[in-house]
């Protein structure tokens, strides 16, 4: 053998042992905060796991927002003793400074809050920090709820890191189960169903929640938008295939439907308008899906409105104001969202169709009152997509712990729908 073709092959079989023993490594979408994680690969986006940044072709999309490799950058969660270090003696620790200051209360237990946290314990390790949510609080990707079924994964698989986790490893107060009641701007508090909090600066993540008409009675019709009402929903519907009725065929409707038919359930679509995704006709996005569908259990059904909802003695009865009539063993609405008014209410915050921010700022009417994620709108518009939460809590962490501004930037929206069998990515 050739000394020099020797050589090379003993560096690259040094060079593939080296990389097999290495450590794995995440990366974060810089769009959306999805972290790609190097052990758990991709493999709905054919990243097997195990797949090394490295090797990942670069036409490869973020399975939540859709953008390139490009946008992804070596990550590691906020160490807090790197933090203190880097900050040195004038760093007071954590415990001490959260009886001097009440600090900031984030209110959202979802995405959007939890970016909150990392994004303000990125920037001081001594910063008090409570975050009150209405769930558990665990961390997990939402979007891939619609892909479970066809997966097979069981929910509660989903759960990057439960709350408590996330709460301990961030060192911040997490008030589970805790519903916030009524902000009281004069004396700073917020009032929750756990008693009263002090904050210097207050944050509302507190998301959106499904569209409630009379004709979709919540006792009779799913809305799946968060961990625990889609766990409860795939108890219910359990191993047998059922016939599921969606009334919406917008991003989540389409889907659900398009999990729920891989998964073996039989599945009827309706919508107002006369095709899925009308709000991307212009892109071909509901022919182009009708067409993929085509060999599913799907049927599409345009042009209707629903009138009611009736209960039968096993299942229900959806009838349309055309007279057309379905049965179905499960009912879903997925006919929109839109953002609780209550808690935004009560401190007099300016709205408009959600809680109104400034566009740079992301301030509310009050100068001590955050919003971001779901439940915001900027001149008026709403963006109830994954990938401006990250840039939010990072312009909003700025302001509250008063380095350099960084003004938050409004971008046009790319979506990723994720019906695995025409997965789209839309403007």
């Amino acid at each position: 053998m050739n000394p020099r073709t020797a050589t090379l092959g003993a560096t690259a079989t040094a060079v593939m042992e080296v990389c097999a023993t290495a450590p794995w490594q995440q990366y974060i979408c810089h769009a959306c905060g999805y972290v790609y994680n190097e052990a758990d690969g991709d493999p709905d986006g054919g990243l097997a796991p195990g797949t090394r940044y490295a090797d990942i072709p670069n036409d490869w999309a973020c399975p939540l927002c859709g953008v390139t490799k490009s946008d992804f950058e070596l990550y590691a969660p906020p160490n807090l003793d790197a933090l203190r270090a880097q900050a040195g003696a004038t760093a007071m620790p954590l415990k001490r400074n959260a009886r001097q200051s009440p600090g900031v209360v984030i209110v959202g237990g979802g995405r959007a809050g939890w970016e909150m946290a990392e994004a303000l314990r990125a920037q001081d390790a001594a910063l008090s920090i409570t975050l009150v949510t209405a769930c558990a609080g665990d961390v997990y990707d939402k979007p891939l709820l619609s892909i479970a079924l066809a997966r097979k994964t069981a929910p509660d698989k989903y759960i990057r890191e439960t709350g408590v986790a996330a709460a301990q490893r961030l060192q911040v107060r997490l008030l589970a189960h805790t519903h916030a009641v009524r902000i009281c701007i004069d004396t700073r508090q917020l009032r929750t169903t756990r008693g009263t909090l002090r904050y210097e600066q207050l944050v509302i993540a507190q998301g959106a929640q499904g569209v409630q008409t009379p004709t979709l009675p919540a006792s009779m019709c799913w809305r799946i938008n968060h961990l625990n009402a889609y766990e409860k929903f795939r108890g219910v519907l359990g191993e047998t295939p059922r016939n599921v009725l969606i009334v919406g065929a917008g991003l989540v409707g389409s889907e659900l439907a398009n999990d729920l038919a891989l998964g073996g359930h039989r599945v009827t679509l309706l919508d107002v308008q006369d095709q899925p995704l009308a709000r991307w006709a212009a892109q071909g996005a509901g022919h182009r899906l009708l067409g993929a569908w085509g060999t599913l259990p799907i049927l599409f059904v345009g042009e209707v409105k629903v009138a009611g909802v009736e209960k039968l003695v096993t299942g229900y009865r959806v009838t349309t104001e055309c007279g057309q009539v379905f049965d179905a063993d499960q009912v879903i609405a997925a006919t929109g969202l839109q953002t609780p008014y209550r808690l935004a209410q009560t401190a007099g915050l300016e709205w408009a169709n959600g809680i109104a921010v400034d566009a740079q700022t992301l301030r509310t009417s009050n100068e001590r009152i955050h919003a971001l994620g779901d439940c915001i709108s900027i001149n008026g518009q709403t963006s109830r997509y994954i990938e401006p939460i990250t840039r939010q809590a990072r312009t909003i962490a700025a302001n509250i712990v008063a380095n350099a501004p960084l003004p938050y930037e409004v971008r046009a929206a790319l979506v990723r729908v994720k019906t695995t069998t025409l997965p789209l990515t839309l403007h």
